[in-house]
C-alpha cells in the first residue's frame, strides 16, 4: 500500500479503553453516585430504557472534567504521527455524543466524531456498519482494545490493538491485518498492592492493644483470634479504600500526588474496582463470622457502615470528618476487645480518641499545606476547610494530643492500674516520651515535612519506631 493511499484513508480511534485509559460510562456513574447518592435508584429505571438512554441520562446528570481524564499518551502519539501524514482523524466511540464532543474540543486532534445517540448505541456491529457506510469495507484503519472491536477490525484495512486483555489477544490471532500492538498499561500485583493499601494494614495492629493491656499476649488461642481479626479488618478496610478512590477520582486527579493512584491514572479499571469491593467485604465478614465472636462481626459491620458514611458524606463536613477518622481508628481497638472477649477500660478508649483525633488533624493540616503552597486560597477540593483554617487545626491537634497524655497520667493513678502493674510508678516515664513524640510530629507537620498519612510516617520514621519500642519497654518494666 503506498503512502498516498494511506493518507487518503481515515484513521479511526476508539475512546473507552483505547485513547482513554478508563470508561466514560463508569466515570459518569461514579460521579453520579458521589454527587447524587440518594438518587441512585433512578439508574435502575434508566437501565430499563436501554444502554443508550442510560448513557444519555448519566451524561446530562454529571459534569465530568474531561481535562482530568487519564488519556493514553502512546495513543495520542500515534494520532499525532498519523496527523503528520495528513490523514483524517475520526473518533468513533460508544460514549454519549455530548461527552465525546467535549473531549474532542479539549484534545483538538479530531476531524470528525461519531458517538452514541439516543437512537443508536454505537458499539460493535453498529459501529462497524456506520464506518462501512461512511468509508467502505477496508476503507479505514481502526484503533481499539476490546472484544467488541473484533468485528470492526475485520472490516478495517489495518488494525491497531491497545492494551489487549487475554481473551482479546487470543481472538486477534485470527486477524491478518494487525500492524501494531500497543502496551502502555500496567495492571500487575504492584498496582493492586497500591489500590489495596496493604501498607495501611499496619494500623490493624491496634486490634492487639486490648491483649497487651490485659497481659494475655502469650495466649495461643487469643493470638489466633487476633490474626483472624487482623486479616478481616485488613480486607474490609482495603475494600473501603478502593471504593473511596472510585468516589474521589476527580479530586485525586487534581492532587499533586494522589493523581498517581491506580484508579485515578487509569492503570486499574473502575469496573474491576467495583467487582472486588463486595468480594473483599464478603471474605472479611465470612471469615470473622466463622472464627470470631458475634460481637466482633457487629463491630466490623459498624466499621464498614461508618466508612461508607464517611466516603459519601462525612468527609465533606467539618469537623465530623476528623472526628470520624479518630473513631475509625478507635474502632480497631474496640474490635480487638470484641475478638478477645476482653472488657475495655474507659482510659483506653479516651486515650485512643484523643491521640487519633490529633493524628487526623495532622492529616488535614498536611493537605491544606499542600493546597496553600499551590497558591489556592479557596476551599480545598473535596474538603470543608480553607488554608486560613490551618492555625486553628494545629491548635486543636496539639491540644488533643496533649489531652491523650493527660489521660495516660490519670490512668497511672487509677486503682485498677496499680493492681495490674507491680511497679506502676514506672509508667510515668511514658508521659514525657509521648509528649516528645506528639510535639515532634506537630513541629514536622508545621514545617511541611509530613508528606503522608501520619500513621504511615510513624511506621517508617526511625525515631518514631524507637519511641514506640521504649513506650512498650516502659509498660513491660512496670509489670
Amino acid at each position: 500500500m503506498t503512502e498516498d493511499r494511506s493518507a487518503s484513508l481515515p484513521f479511526v480511534v476508539d475512546l473507552d479503553g483505547t485513547l482513554l485509559k478508563s470508561d466514560l460510562l463508569f466515570e459518569c456513574a461514579m460521579a453520579f453516585v458521589r454527587s447524587q447518592t440518594w438518587r441512585c435508584l433512578k439508574v435502575l429505571v434508566w437501565v430499563l430504557h436501554g444502554k443508550a438512554y442510560l448513557k444519555k441520562q448519566l451524561a446530562q446528570s454529571t459534569d465530568v472534567d474531561v481535562s482530568l481524564l487519564p488519556y493514553d499518551q502512546d495513543v495520542l502519539t500515534l494520532i499525532d504521527e498519523q496527523r503528520g501524514l495528513g490523514r483524517r482523524i475520526v473518533l468513533a466511540t460508544a460514549s454519549y455524543h455530548s461527552l465525546a464532543q467535549r473531549i474532542g474540543e479539549h484534545l483538538q486532534v479530531f476531524d470528525d466524531i461519531l458517538a452514541t445517540r439516543l437512537e443508536c448505541n454505537l458499539t460493535g456491529p453498529h459501529k462497524r456498519d456506520r464506518l462501512i457506510e461512511l468509508f467502505g469495507q477496508r476503507g479505514f484503519d481502526y484503533v481499539g482494545n476490546a472484544l467488541d472491536d473484533l468485528v470492526i477490525w475485520r472490516s478495517a484495512r489495518l488494525a491497531y490493538v491497545v492494551n489487549p486483555s487475554a481473551p482479546v489477544e487470543l481472538a486477534i490471532l485470527s486477524l491478518d491485518n494487525v500492524v501494531r500492538l500497543i502496551r502502555s498499561g500496567t495492571t500487575g500485583f504492584g498496582e493492586w498492592r497500591k489500590a489495596l493499601r496493604l501498607h495501611q494494614w499496619a494500623k490493624n495492629a491496634l486490634i492487639f492493644v486490648p491483649l497487651l493491656a490485659a497481659h494475655q499476649i502469650t495466649n495461643p488461642l487469643l493470638l489466633w483470634h487476633g490474626l483472624v481479626a487482623f486479616i478481616s479488618f485488613g480486607l474490609c478496610a482495603s475494600g473501603v479504600y478502593i471504593l473511596n478512590d472510585l468516589l474521589d477520582l476527580e479530586d485525586d486527579r487534581r492532587h499533586p500526588t494522589k493523581r498517581n493512584r491506580p484508579f485515578a491514572n487509569g492503570c486499574l479499571s473502575i469496573k474491576s474496582g467495583l467487582m472486588i469491593c463486595p468480594l473483599l467485604l464478603i471474605i472479611s465478614l465470612g471469615g470473622a463470622w466463622w472464627w470470631l465472636p458475634s460481637q466482633f462481626v457487629s463491630v466490623l459491620a459498624f466499621y464498614y457502615a461508618l466508612t461508607l458514611a464517611y466516603s459519601f458524606k462525612l468527609k465533606h463536613i467539618m469537623p465530623l470528618d476528623v472526628i470520624t477518622l479518630a473513631l475509625l481508628y478507635t474502632l480497631r481497638v474496640i474490635a480487638g476487645g470484641a475478638a478477645f472477649d476482653l472488657e475495655l477500660t474507659a482510659w483506653i478508649l479516651a486515650f485512643s480518641m484523643f491521640i487519633f483525633l490529633s493524628l487526623a488533624l495532622v492529616k488535614r493540616y498536611t493537605e491544606l499545606l499542600v493546597v496553600s503552597r499551590n497558591g489556592v486560597t479557596g476551599k480545598a477540593s473535596g474538603r470543608d476547610y480553607y488554608p486560613d483554617d490551618m492555625a486553628m487545626l494545629s491548635s486543636l491537634g496539639a491540644a488533643s494530643g496533649y489531652l491523650a497524655v493527660l489521660v495516660l497520667a490519670l490512668y497511672i493513678r487509677d486503682g485498677a492500674t496499680v493492681a495490674l502493674y507491680e511497679r506502676s510508678q514506672i509508667i510515668w516515664l511514658a508521659c514525657p516520651l509521648l509528649l516528645f513524640w506528639i510535639t515532634r510530629i506537630w513541629m514536622l507537620t508545621h514545617r511541611g515535612l509530613m508528606k503522608e498519612d501520619p500513621v504511615v510516617f510513624a511506621l517508617k520514621d526511625r525515631l518514631s519506631l524507637a519511641v514506640g519500642v521504649l513506650f512498650c519497654l516502659i509498660f513491660w518494666s512496670a509489670t
